[in-house]
């Protein structure tokens, strides 16, 4: 991994196309630490989400298709993107980047 991604603020986490935890960084691995942080890498994600995650999560991988939401969680409004990554043109599996959002967020609307 390249160290910079250690330095993002936001939680970003990876899986291979069969739902298997393969990378994340200083901010995924405090946001579930409770759930052993880096501990999961190794670890289906599956066994971690219930049943509409999971559907969706084999969605992204069978259509490649991204999937966008926020939360609000512990007092913070997250973003939360899920997109399928690529290798030889072909899903590899889906990375997760959870972004804490400030309260006070312009919006813009450009062009």
């Amino acid at each position: 991994m390249h160290e910079w991604i250690n330095g993002l603020p936001m939680a970003i986490t990876v899986c291979d196309a069969d739902g298997i935890f393969i990378e994340m960084n200083d901010q995924a691995d405090k946001t579930f630490a409770k759930y052993g942080g880096r501990e999961l890498i190794g670890k289906s994600a599956y066994d971690y989400h219930p049943p509409h995650c999971n559907d969706m999560i084999r969605k992204m991988i069978a259509t490649g298709q991204a999937h966008s939401y926020t939360i609000d969680k512990a007092g913070q409004k997250k973003l939360i993107h899920q997109q399928p990554w690529f290798k030889d043109g072909q899903v590899a599996g889906v990375v997760e980047f959870s972004i804490v959002l400030p309260d006070d967020m312009p919006h813009y609307v450009r062009g």
